[in-house]
C-alpha cells in the first residue's frame, strides 16, 4: 500500500467523496473515518482519522483537503 496512489474526488452534493486506490474505486467516504477504513481494507493497516489528516500529502485530494466534505 505504501506505493499505492490514493485519490479522493471532490465532494458530491450528498457530501460523499469517491475514493480510488491505483485507479480502482473503493467506495464513497463521508468522513475521515470512512476513508481510514477504506485505506485499511486496501492494506494500510493501523491508520485512523488522525493519521489520514496528518499525512494528507500521501493522498491526492481533489476539490479540497481532508476537511472538505460538502460542496
Amino acid at each position: 500500500m505504501a506505493s499505492a496512489r490514493v485519490v479522493v474526488s471532490p465532494p458530491a452534493e450528498n457530501g460523499g467523496r469517491l475514493v480510488y486506490v491505483d485507479g480502482e474505486p473503493l467506495g464513497t467516504a463521508f468522513s475521515l473515518h470512512d476513508l481510514a477504513v477504506f485505506l485499511e481494507r486496501a492494506g494500510l493497516e493501523g491508520w485512523d482519522e488522525l493519521d489520514v489528516a496528518q499525512h494528507a500529502e500521501l493522498i491526492e485530494w481533489r476539490g479540497g483537503g481532508p476537511d472538505a466534505w460538502t460542496c
